[in-house]
């Protein structure tokens, strides 16, 4: 079974093959001076068998190479995480899509919401609730297969708009036999900043914190028009001037 790769499990393995490199130096310096000190100390008529000086070279030697390895894969991740933080800082200002049973209402503009149903449906509606799970809004909406979408501008069923918040939602949608019909759901929002948790970048996107693999798509928000200013300027003769046509461009 796999792990998620981690700052902080990055740091831990890359720690433990830096000690371990420090025990390995520590075994051959004792392990040359004991062969030193057999070899000085040993019969010349009778010198001792070599073969098992031989051997315990090779094994430190593997061994060194497997930390050698070790090193080379923990630069690697560190290199991976470092490049996933800055793909995530990409994303800030951006609107994005994703999965999701909640959306996050900033009580100005419409939140999109994104659905595909299983089968055609008899009946299909969108039921939004809010943090109290209290029923806010609820409409019609396709029951075509395929994806759909629908867009919400906070108005509530009982008239008024909803506060900005996070809301949970389904899509409750009932085929011919009145059984329940599978639907996917995946919303949007615009990023304002990104946080770690564990190493592991996050999107903010209002309140909820978006793993960035689970990034569906990513667009630029519209441009905001520019305005010109207009200013007005008085000749000698009274006659007024314009130097600008104060129109949007």
């Amino acid at each position: 079974m796999t792990s998620d790769v981690t700052i902080t499990g990055a740091a831990n393995n890359a720690n433990k093959t830096a000690t371990a490199g420090l025990k390995l130096a520590e075994d051959f310096t004792q392990f040359l001076t004991l062969l030193t000190t057999q070899l000085q100390n040993q019969d010349p008529l009778n010198p001792m068998d070599s073969t098992e000086f031989t051997n315990q070279l090779v094994q430190f030697t593997q061994v060194e190479q497997a930390i050698n390895t070790n090193q080379k894969l923990d630069n690697m991740v560190q290199m991976q995480l470092s490049s996933m933080n800055g793909m995530a800082l990409g994303y800030v200002g951006m609107d994005v899509t994703y999965p999701s049973a909640e959306l996050s209402y900033d009580a100005e503009s419409k939140t999109k919401i994104t659905f595909a149903l299983g089968e055609e449906a008899a009946e299909a509606k969108i039921n939004i609730r809010n943090e109290n799970g209290i029923l806010v809004h609820t409409a019609m909406v396709s029951k075509e297969t395929g994806t759909k979408y629908y867009e919400w501008d906070g108005s509530l069923t009982g008239g008024g708009k909803a506060e900005a918040g996070t809301y949970s939602f389904t899509i409750d949608a009932l085929n011919g036999e009145g059984k329940s019909i599978a639907v996917s759901t995946a919303v949007n929002g615009r990023v304002r900043g990104v946080e770690t948790q564990n190493g592991v970048p996050y999107l903010l996107v209002g309140d909820r914190a978006v793993p960035v693999g689970n990034v569906i798509n990513a667009i630029l928000p519209p441009a905001t028009p520019a305005t010109t200013t207009t200013t007005t300027t008085t000749t000698e003769g009274g006659s007024e001037t314009d130097d600008g046509e104060g129109e949007d461009v």
